[in-house]
Parts: C-alpha cells; sequence; structure tokens
C-alpha cells in the first residue's frame, strides 16, 4: 500500500544507510523484494555505508530466489 503513495520515498536509506529493499532482500523476504523491483523507481544498485548493495546482503545470506529475482532486474550493477 504504501508503494503505490506518491509522498513516498522508496530509496531512502536508514542509519545504516539501507533502503527498504536492501532489508527485504537481506532477510529473504521475496514478495516483498518482488514489489520494489516492480517498480521503476526502485534503485536496485544502493551500497549502504558498509559498501553492501542488495545483491551482496542477500548472496551472503543464502536467499537463492531473491539472487534470482535481482539477477532479473535489467539495470543492476554487478559490479
Amino acid at each position: 500500500m504504501l508503494l503505490g503513495r506518491e509522498d513516498v520515498n522508496p530509496n531512502s536509506p536508514g542509519q545504516r544507510g539501507q533502503t527498504p529493499l536492501s532489508n527485504a532482500a537481506q532477510y529473504g523476504y521475496e514478495g516483498v523484494v518482488e514489489l520494489f523491483l516492480g517498480r521503476r523507481d526502485v534503485d536496485p544498485n544502493p551500497s549502504d555505508k558498509y559498501g553492501q548493495t542488495p545483491l551482496s546482503n542477500t548472496a551472503r545470506s543464502g536467499h537463492a530466489g531473491v539472487v534470482k529475482l535481482l539477477l532479473e532486474r535489467q539495470d543492476l550493477n554487478l559490479n
């Protein structure tokens, strides 16, 4: 519901620099990640203050389904 609102920034980082996508990916919330990635205004590549991205966090955590979803995004930076 919040993702549909114009006044909500889905790329807004928290204290550690993680975006909502980063958090959802890290904890393996596939449905939530899919919702975020369905929006073109969601950046799939943000780095947190430790240099970690949604892809690196979820790969380290072992969430293969989320890794697959991220890899399907055409603008994902693999570096």
